[in-house]
């Protein structure tokens, strides 16, 4: 009469997101201390967005073409910390930092699945027949 479902068993916490924000918040300090406010919020934007794609392919961690791709992407990214400046006034610092970590979080999965669909060629339909 009733469907009553069996109650899932609840798995482990994921604490993903506090560990990344532990790591990132003294990056945050010594950075603005060393240079500006400015740049720390840019290398924590990028850092965090590399950590969470690493993150969400971490499947992938036994290849040493992921580590060179995310190598790499972090090397692109250093131009990006020290030469942009964000705007400064009374706009939200969420109004413009949300939209481009967005797009650079998009940006570095599809670099890693190209990457992967490059490295990672599954056997060819000739080669199953012999």
């Amino acid at each position: 009469m009733f469907d009553y479902d069996q109650p899932k068993e609840k798995g482990p916490v994921d604490y993903t997101g506090l560990k990344i924000g532990g790591l990132l918040a003294p990056v945050f300090f010594l950075i603005t201390f060393l240079s500006n406010a400015d740049m720390g919020l840019a290398a924590c934007i990028v850092l965090g967005m590399v950590m969470l794609a690493i993150k969400l392919r971490w499947h992938l961690r036994k290849h040493l073409w992921f580590w060179a791709v995310i190598g790499f992407i972090l090397a692109l990214h250093i131009p990006l910390v020290l030469i942009v400046r964000w705007p400064q006034g009374n706009v939200p610092t969420l109004f413009y930092t949300m939209p481009l970590g967005i797009a650079d979080f998009l940006i570095i999965l599809g670099a890693v699945r190209l990457a992967e669909q490059f490295f990672l060629k599954g056997p060819s339909p000739t080669d199953e027949d012999e």
